[in-house]
């Protein structure tokens, strides 16, 4: 059985939103947290963007839940020398139940500071060696590395966890799943696809953890969930590579018409029917994923965490 957890949207809620939701998903019976990591939200309209590392650091105070982010792009924003150091205090501040998530990123993010945006097979690459000058510096001992895309000097991390921190690896397509497969220390993707669970494990994931998250909006009002979750989540719905590709909110915003009521409808879980929450979160469980974590969309975070808390998780099994 799986291991349900919260998703935490930087890109929806300030840093003191984001503690109080993490607080109330702890009394809900929430068993982990993930959080995003996005210096823009996706759309002007969800309107926020803190800094993770603070929000972190003001979590590990606040609760005490497994964190990790969901996720965080090691190799264009942020050097992943200096990933490195803001994951190990993560780690330390949270008594080693802190995972750091990584991802090839989206644009959106990652070309604040003017640098070129790469193709997909060029951001597996330099993911690749990200990892692997983050897991040396994991160690505490000095690190000097020339690679193709990173270089490090002297290096050396003197605040670190007691075990290396635990990198889980994004894939939402087959050769980002390879990727997962061969260095991760598990593997994350959006969609409960039993194939891609089944690819990771035969690639060299077995044993290792597989990790979901879906976005829904409890409220009483079916169509109002509906109108609030195509406001503010309408970039979810999107085909292709948009979301890796398009700069800008301002670019996103220009295709919202493109995305309709009924697409939400269809392909979302919006209102209070309990057996559609519970519904959304099993096909997680059926796909063989090992841990699920669930974003409410919109306002009303204190009914849906009693609804989840009374009508929801009961219904769920956790591992």
């Amino acid at each position: 059985m799986p291991e349900y957890g919260y998703f935490l949207s930087c890109e929806e809620f300030g840093p003191a939103d984001l503690v109080e939701q993490a607080r109330m998903a702890e009394q809900a019976g929430f068993r982990s947290l993930w959080i995003s990591d996005h210096y823009h939200p996706w759309n002007d309209a969800q309107g926020q963007s803190p800094f993770v590392w603070s929000v972190i650091g003001a979590l590990s105070e606040a609760v005490s839940l497994p964190i990790e982010t969901a996720v965080t792009c090691p190799t264009v924003r942020m050097h992943p020398a200096v990933v490195a150091q803001a994951a190990a205090t993560s780690a330390v501040l949270t008594n080693g139940r802190f995972r750091l998530g990584v991802g090839s990123g989206e644009a959106l993010n990652e070309h604040v500071l003017g640098h070129v945006w790469p193709p997909a097979h060029i951001r597996l690459e330099m993911l690749e060696e990200s990892i692997q000058v983050m897991r040396r510096l994991f160690t505490g001992e000095e690190v000097n590395h020339h690679g193709t895309h990173y270089t490090v000097e002297n290096a050396r991390l003197y605040t670190v966890p007691d075990e290396p921190v635990p990198i889980d690896i994004s894939g939402f397509g087959p050769a980002a799943t390879a990727l997962a497969s061969r260095v991760g220390d598990g593997y994350i993707t959006m969609m409960p696809e039993a194939p891609m669970v089944e690819q990771y494990r035969k690639g060299g994931g077995a044993g290792k953890p597989v990790s979901g998250g879906t976005k829904v909006c409890y409220g009483t009002d079916r169509d109002e969930c509906v109108r609030t979750v195509r406001r503010l989540w309408f970039n979810q719905f999107l085909p292709g590579e948009m979301g890796q590709i398009l700069p800008s909110p301002s670019h996103f915003e220009q295709l919202e018409p493109l995305v309709t009521e009924d697409m939400v409808t269809e392909k979302s879980v919006c209102g209070d029917d309990v057996d559609e929450h519970v519904a959304a979160l099993s096909a997680f469980a059926d796909a063989g994923f090992d841990r699920v974590y669930v974003n409410q969309i919109g306002p009303d975070q204190r009914g849906f965490f009693d609804f989840y808390r009374t009508k929801v998780l009961p219904q769920l099994q956790q591992g």
